[in-house]
């Protein structure tokens, strides 16, 4: 039978219960399990997709084309696993499913409620993905914090599950705050306050996680345990680390995953994966040390560009090289008198994707300053409309050449919508969204990287490659390395005269995992390590954490 594990949040957001549950997940896959994830949100969006990034971070692409929340890309590189839309749900598609079947009569006249009809949607789509994967184990995490309204009905369909398949085929594991003062002590009253809420909405945890920046002593656990109704050896230290990868071993080594072993009565499987280990010690003791410029329009929050800053990372791991980013806010570039002090000590440019006008000819300017020194590029999305526009423009000479996106009335649309986009009125879930195929062209640096004729990536975009153009930019030096298999969409683009400057259509940061770096991210990271040693740039160690803050981005 399956078993299932319910992840809740208390005290405050953003407490770690995505990086639980990717953690959880990656160590029973170690000792063998099958093992699905879901994570539930509780807003009433249908999807992510129209999300606004600065508030929600960047929108995770599934290979079936749902467009999720980014939790979802943590839980692909924790597991190793590639998920699908029914990961994923919110309250929006919930309530909108439940009144679709209403009006179809499927209901035979009931009056609809909050219970059961909405919680019993939750609790079959939860089901469902257990039945269709037929997984060990499906770990459920529960978005938002405990005693937010709209959560409401979520914990009150675990509750109900319990209840149906038994409690020793469930798990309630809670992840809240143990609030350190200034003066350094401990206090543990706002998680006592999350867990009676918990409580009274009729669930006891198993399992408490105390994220924490401060060792808990003896003391603390007892009381915990005292008051909340928790055994000892059932409280796990989350201890703050700069190295989220740390996790998974840092519960390893707290005993959490024979605990929830011995809990759901699955019988004690010692570990048999040592990947993870090996692929940490890799990243904490890196023989390179390198600083790449992200030139991106929403730099101010990091999590937007998530997924691309974990494929630098697993880029760097295969060249055990560490990687350091310097967040460059695109607009800043625009006008900018001193690009070479901007880009100094850079071993590479990456211009990410998004979308509107906004900061565009800041991200053209580090195109063209990548193209003319010499520095190693990758363009993702947006990326590769921004290094063609720029080819465009000063090495084709077709003068204000643009996107269709940004000038409605340029005399060179380069980039141009799609035609099947045309004619769409609606923004959510209407892009070219999800996995298509890719021909590789041989000799290229896009077929050197895969190392095979056709490949499969992730999309999510309205906009590509204006075919009126591609002889025109091809004759000038622009190689299409990369076509859809009926040669009508271009998906990877290289400048045939620099060294390496390489931009996708598609999303390769989406299927790079730690433990399988990406092709197009290790071989740009390949690149930046050839050219510091080419420029002579001394390795010198990194003093802020890989992904330094955003804070210090540049804002000249």
């Amino acid at each position: 039978m399956t078993r299932y594990i319910f992840v809740t949040g208390g005290v405050i957001s953003g407490i770690g219960k995505g990086i639980t549950t990717a953690s959880l997940g990656r160590l029973l896959i170690n000792r063998g399990f099958k093992v699905m994830v879901v994570k539930i949100d509780p807003y009433l969006n249908s999807d992510a997709g129209t999300m606004n990034p600065f508030q929600h971070g960047e929108v995770f692409v599934t290979k079936d084309g749902a467009e999720t929340d980014l939790d979802l890309g943590n839980y692909e590189r924790f597991l190793g696993i590639d998920l699908n839309r029914y990961s994923n749900f919110t309250t929006g598609s919930v309530y909108s499913e439940v009144i679709a079947k209403e009006r179809r009569g499927d209901y035979l006249g009931e009056t609809i409620q909050l219970i059961p009809h909405i919680t019993d949607e939750i609790k079959s789509r939860i089901y469902q993905l257990g039945h269709d994967s037929d997984a060990e184990v499906v770990i459920t995490e529960i978005g938002g914090t405990i005693g937010d309204l709209e959560i409401g009905p979520f914990v009150e369909a675990i509750r109900q599950m319990a209840m149906e398949i038994g409690r020793e085929n469930t798990l309630f594991i809670h992840v809240s705050l143990i609030y350190t003062l200034p003066g350094g002590e401990n206090k543990s009253k706002p998680t006592q306050h999350s867990i009676r809420t918990l409580q009274e909405l009729g669930i006891q945890p198993d399992l408490l996680i105390c994220r924490t920046s401060q060792p808990m002593d003896e003391g603390m656990r007892k009381k915990i345990s005292l008051l909340c109704g928790i055994a000892e050896q059932y409280i796990v230290e989350g201890h703050d680390t700069d190295l989220v990868d740390e996790i998974p071993l840092n519960f390893e080594r707290q005993g959490m995953a024979h605990l929830v072993i011995k809990k759901l009565g699955l019988g004690d499987r010692p570990p048999i994966d040592t990947e993870w280990a090996q692929m940490v010690h890799k990243l904490k003791h890196p023989k390179h040390h390198l600083q790449i410029a992200l030139v991106g329009k929403y730099v101010t929050g990091s999590d937007t560009y998530l997924s691309v800053k974990e494929a630098l990372k697993h880029g760097g791991i295969a060249n055990e090289a560490a990687v350091n980013i310097k967040w460059v806010d695109s607009e800043a570039l625009i006008d900018h008198p001193h690009l070479d002090e901007v880009f100094k000590g850079i071993n590479g440019i990456l211009v990410p994707g998004g979308f509107g006008y906004r900061g565009i000819e800041g991200m053209i300017v580090a195109v063209r300053y990548a193209r003319e020194h010499t520095i190693p590029f990758l363009g993702l999305c947006l990326g590769m409309q921004c290094m063609v526009i720029e080819f465009a423009r000063h090495v084709a000479k077709l003068k204000n050449a643009n996107s269709s996106e940004f000038d409605n009335e340029t005399p060179h649309p380069v980039i141009d919508l799609m035609p099947d986009q045309q004619k769409q009125s609606e923004l959510g879930g209407t892009m070219r969204l999800g996995l298509y195929p890719c021909v590789l062209r041989e000799n290229t640096k896009g077929y050197a990287a895969y190392q095979q004729p056709i490949i499969l990536e992730r999309h999510r975009h309205r906009y590509e490659l204006n075919n009126r153009y591609r002889d025109r930019l091809e004759s000038e030096g622009l190689c299409f390395s990369g076509l859809s298999p009926d040669e009508s969409l271009v998906e990877i683009g290289e400048v045939v005269d620099h060294p390496w400057m390489v931009a996708s259509q598609f999303h390769p940061e989406f299927q790079s995992k730690p433990l399988a770096p990406h092709p197009l991210f290790r071989d740009f990271i390949h690149a930046a390590l050839c050219y510091q040693q080419q420029h002579q740039v001394a390795d010198r160690p990194v003093t802020a954490p890989m992904g330094e803050s955003p804070d210090q981005q540049l804002s000249e």
